[in-house]
């Protein structure tokens, strides 16, 4: 069992973002006073961040509504390693000796390609694993999401992490991702993005007050309109910005008003509701844009993506996202996440006067 004495936070990923979630772990750990260190592979799909000292209240200090790459965040309890494949329980039921009685079990595998044909074994693993820990009081006997909530995470047939997290500061979906499923009717795949987005960027009372029949909403650079369709399906009246032509459908829906326009020049007559944007460009002149809406006072909140350009993404996300809060010259309740549906690119959720 690997030494776990100064506190680690495990962070699932996209793979291939490592560097850019340990990068932003150990910044804003840094920027908390708090000094560390990030172990992270190319494309494994996690990232764990170790305290520089015991004691170091890392939990508290980041977080995960403010973590822009981590899907899913855990405090790391034991790390495993060399297990005999005829008894992975022992030692599991050995390392949470003393460490508390958990509401769920959670039994996962990186999103990647190393994790992936994990994924039969931490079925079979955690039907065998479940009924201990009951045995043994770690686990209560029912379902219970009030309570914090034990993840084994297998790295191989050999290889585990046992970490804990805390309903209200963690995703809670297994792997941090949402199971969303594309309609037949959607314009695009896009349309998942936000979905997505509605559901981990806004709290569902945000969901219930925010977003209601009849208000008035814009999607820029709304072609095919897979955004304009999720929009309409909340029964939003759309103003659809693009040149090009909208799937025919959404014309139907009565809701629409699609205006040929240049997304980067056109504005409304009104104040908006809301407005969204997917649009394909550099995400500084994205996020000038998008700030030009709320100090103009165009609409009260927004879902928008920031494009990122292949190096340097943390650097760009953290310089895109003080340019566009220091132009908006407004109070903004303000949060970001790089999404499963998204690629290269992260999600803004924007709302003027405090949400």
């Amino acid at each position: 069992m690997a030494d776990v004495s100064t506190p680690a936070l495990l962070c699932y990923c996209r793979a291939g973002f490592e560097p850019e979630l340990a990068a932003e772990l150990t910044e804003r750990a840094a920027l908390a006073g708090i000094g560390g260190w990030a172990r992270a592979g190319r494309d494994d799909g996690y990232v764990l961040f170790h305290a520089a000292e015991a004691g170091a209240p890392l939990v508290q200090a980041l977080p995960f509504r403010e973590l822009v790459f981590a899907r899913q965040k855990a405090l790391l309890l034991a790390e495993l390693t060399g297990l005999d494949p005829k008894d992975r329980l022992t030692p599991v039921l050995d390392a949470l000796q003393g460490a508390g009685r958990y509401g769920e079990l959670w039994v996962e595998h990186a999103d990647s390609d190393a994790g992936k044909p994990l994924s039969a074994l931490a079925r079979a693993f955690g039907n065998a694993l479940r009924p201990a820990l009951r045995k043994r009081g770690f686990l209560t006997n029912e379902a219970d999401p009030t309570r914090s909530r034990l993840h084994v995470f297998l790295l191989a047939g050999d290889h585990l992490l046992l970490a804990r997290s805390q309903p209200g500061d963690s995703a809670p979906w297994a792997q941090g991702i949402p199971r969303l499923r594309l309609l037949g009717e959607a314009p695009s795949r896009s349309a998942l993005k936000l979905e997505e987005a509605l559901m981990v960027l806004l709290t569902p009372r945000e969901r219930e007050t925010l977003i209601k029949p009849g208000m008035r909403a814009t999607d820029l650079g709304a072609a095919p309109g897979g955004w304009t369709w999720v929009l309409t399906r909340e029964h939003l009246r759309v103003t659809a910005i693009d040149n090009g032509p909208l799937h025919a459908a959404l014309h139907d829906t009565g809701l629409v008003d699609h205006q040929r326009a240049d997304a980067f020049r056109w504005q409304p007559d009104t104040p908006q509701d809301w407005m969204v944007c997917d649009m394909v460009e550099q995400p500084r002149r994205v996020a000038e844009r998008m700030a030009t809406w709320f100090r103009e006072g165009w609409c009260r909140h927004a879902v928008f993506n920031l494009k990122l350009p292949m190096k340097k993404r943390w650097n760009e996300t953290r310089l895109s996202l003080d340019l566009f809060t220091d132009q908006a010259q407004v109070p903004l309740t303000l949060r970001a996440r790089q999404l499963y549906h998204d690629r290269e690119e992260i999600t803004v959720f924007a709302s003027a006067g405090g949400g």
